[in-house]
């Protein structure tokens, strides 16, 4: 089950439904099922300081992921800075929802097992997320 939650921050994300049929549809496809995952959104401070307290990085982020995966069965928090998103979206020229769709599809891509600390684990990264972006629209419309 995907739940999603505020912290710190004043935020409402539409389309949780057809956002959790297309999860549930990553998932499947890397022949994984969803278990609990929690999806936190939130400012940059409070990731800051998830990010120092937790990791002991001092730094901003868009994401942080906590993998707490049994098996094939994907669990998991994912902190989700919707500032570093909105800012993110505004450098690359893209809309703040295909940003934040693809943070999102990261983090459940690190569930799943994929990293992103090499170069060669970066494009294979990028790769992934593209293509479940672009299956998205397909997803979410079968899904209505």
């Amino acid at each position: 089950m995907i739940r999603y939650y505020q912290e710190d921050i004043d935020f409402k994300f539409k389309h949780k439904l057809l956002n959790n049929k297309w999860l549930k549809f990553v998932a499947e496809s890397e022949v994984r099922s969803l278990g609990d995952i929690g999806i936190i959104f939130c400012s940059d401070n409070y990731i800051l300081d998830v990010n120092m307290k937790y990791l002991q990085h001092d730094y901003f982020t868009d994401i942080i992921t906590f993998d707490y995966c049994e098996g094939s069965k994907l669990s998991g928090d994912l902190f989700i800075s919707i500032d570093s998103v909105r800012d993110n979206a505004a450098f690359y020229g893209t809309e703040f929802e295909d940003e934040l769709n693809r943070v999102i599809v990261h983090g459940i891509l690190h569930l799943i097992g994929y990293d992103d600390h090499s170069e060669s684990e970066q494009a294979m990264m990028r790769s992934k997320e593209d293509y479940y972006l672009s299956l998205r629209p397909v997803v979410c419309s079968v899904a209505k």
